[in-house]
C-alpha cells in the first residue's frame, strides 16, 4: 500500500506544469461515454470560433493542438478546416504516411451527424467530398482501417502511468516497431525527481550554458595566438613546424564547426539509430533514454534539446581529446567552433519540431524533411542542420515522386 502511494504521489508531481497542460488536453480530448455525434452547423460554428476541425467522411477530428506543429504550416491546415481531407492525405504533393494517419486519430472528437444528408450539405458548406472514401482512411460506413488504429494507451505494451525507462526492455522484438508509431504525450523516465527533472531540458539552457563557454573559449584562444609562438607539428619536428597566427582564428574555428556537423551525423546514424538486440534488455533501455523517446513523443519540448550535465560529460571528452592531439589554443579553437556547431544544432532541432517557417524557405523544406524521418524514413535523413552529409552516405531521404493509386 505504501509504495502504491509512493507511486501515485509521482504520477501526481508528473502532472505539474507543462506536463500537467498536456495530460488535461488528452483527457480533454478523450471521450469517455463514446464518440458523440455532431451536427454541420456545430462544424461550422466551432471553425468559426478558430477551431481547426477537419472531416475524413463522416469522422471528425479537432486539430487545433497541432496547426503550429503540422510540417505544412499553419495555414495550410487552417484553410482545410471544415472540410474532408481525404483527397489531401492521399496527395498530391505528398501521400502521408501510415504513422501520420495514426496520429490523425488521436484528434478524433466524433462523427458528422449520420441523420443528415451529407452530400448535399456538404457541397452547401463548402465540405468536399468524394465518391470512395480512402482505403487507408475510413470504409464507406466512416469506419477506420485497422492499419490506422491509434495507440489504445489502456491496452498498449506499457503503463503510461509508470515511468518508461524500465518498461521498455521487456518489449524484445516488438520495441523497434513500438518505438517508431509516435504519439502526442509527454514522457516519465525515472522513478526520481530529481533524475527526471535532469533529463529534460528548456531550449534556452541550451544558450545560457554554452553561449558563455563558446565567448570564453574564443576569446581565450584569439589572445594566445596573438601572443603567444603557437607551432603545429612542433612536437615533431622544429623545422618544418607551422606557425599560427592570430588571424587563423576564424578559420579553426570553421574546422571545428564542421567537424562537429560530421559527428552530428555519425552519432545520429550509428548511436541514436542502432537497432538494440531483442534479447538484450539494457541495450533497449539505452537506446530508448539516448534517442527512442524523442522518436516515441517527438513533440514533448522538454526533450527536444540535449541536457546540460550529459553535454557537459561530452564536451570534456572532447576537450581531452583535442588537448592530447592539438597545441592548446588550437585545440580549443576547434572545441569552440565543435560546441557552437552544437548550439546550431540543437536550436534548429528544437526549430524543426516547434517552429513555423516561412514556406519556400530553407527551413521550411529542412522542416519538411526531418517530419519525415520521424514518421516514415526512419533509416534515412540522419542530417539536423543540413543534409550534406546524407548525399556522400547515400541516407537521403528520396523526393517523392507522385503517381496517385487508383
Amino acid at each position: 500500500m505504501e509504495a502504491g502511494r509512493r507511486a501515485g504521489v509521482r504520477v501526481g508531481q508528473w502532472r505539474s506544469g507543462e506536463a500537467a497542460a498536456a495530460h488535461r488536453r488528452l483527457v480533454a480530448m478523450a471521450l469517455p461515454d463514446g464518440p458523440r455525434s455532431y451536427s454541420s452547423a456545430e462544424v461550422r460554428q466551432r471553425c468559426a470560433q478558430g477551431a481547426c476541425l477537419v472531416l475524413s467522411g463522416r469522422r471528425l477530428y479537432d486539430l487545433s493542438p497541432f496547426v503550429r506543429l503540422h510540417p505544412g504550416g499553419e495555414q495550410l491546415l487552417r484553410e482545410r478546416a471544415g472540410t474532408d481531407i481525404r483527397d489531401a492525405l492521399d496527395g498530391p504533393p505528398h501521400r502521408h504516411s501510415d504513422n501520420a494517419r495514426r496520429w490523425l486519430e488521436q484528434y478524433y472528437l466524433g462523427d458528422l451527424g449520420a441523420a443528415e444528408p451529407a452530400a448535399a450539405e456538404a457541397i452547401q458548406n463548402g465540405v468536399r467530398t468524394r465518391t470512395s472514401a480512402s482505403p487507408l482512411v475510413t470504409t464507406a460506413k466512416g469506419k477506420m482501417d485497422p492499419r490506422c488504429q491509434s495507440v489504445d494507451m489502456d491496452k498498449d505494451l506499457v503503463d503510461w502511468q509508470k515511468p518508461l525507462l524500465w518498461q521498455v526492455g521487456y518489449l524484445g522484438e516488438k520495441y523497434d516497431e513500438w518505438v517508431h508509431q509516435p504519439v502526442d504525450r509527454p514522457i516519465r523516465l525515472f522513478h526520481s525527481d530529481i533524475m527526471e527533472s535532469l533529463s529534460k531540458t528548456a531550449w534556452y539552457m541550451v544558450i545560457a550554458v554554452w553561449v558563455p563557454v563558446v565567448l570564453y573559449l574564443s576569446w581565450n584562444c584569439y589572445t594566445s595566438l596573438a601572443n603567444d609562438d603557437i607551432r603545429l607539428f612542433s612536437s615533431v619536428t622544429t623545422r618544418y613546424s607551422i606557425r599560427i597566427y592570430k588571424y587563423y582564428f576564424p578559420v579553426i574555428f570553421a574546422i571545428g564547426m564542421l567537424i562537429w556537423s560530421f559527428l552530428e551525423y555519425v552519432i545520429h546514424r550509428f548511436l541514436f539509430h542502432m537497432k538494440p538486440p531483442a534479447s538484450n534488455y539494457y541495450l533497449i533501455s539505452l537506446h530508448f533514454m539516448l534517442h527512442g523517446q524523442h522518436h516515441k513523443s517527438p513533440f514533448d519540448d522538454s526533450r527536444l534539446v540535449f541536457p546540460p550535465v550529459p553535454a557537459a560529460i561530452t564536451v570534456a571528452v572532447f576537450y581531452i581529446m583535442a588537448h592530447c592531439l592539438f597545441p592548446a589554443a588550437v585545440g580549443l579553437s576547434l572545441l569552440a567552433g565543435g560546441v557552437f556547431g552544437y548550439i546550431l544544432y540543437d536550436m534548429t532541432h528544437y526549430y524543426l519540431h516547434y517552429g513555423c517557417p516561412g514556406k519556400g524557405t530553407y527551413l521550411y523544406r529542412l522542416k519538411a524533411y526531418h517530419v519525415k524521418h520521424h514518421f516514415e524514413h526512419q533509416k534515412a535523413g540522419f542530417g539536423i542542420t543540413s543534409t550534406f552529409w546524407d548525399y556522400p552516405f547515400q541516407t537521403l531521404i528520396p523526393e517523392e515522386t507522385f503517381e496517385k493509386e487508383n
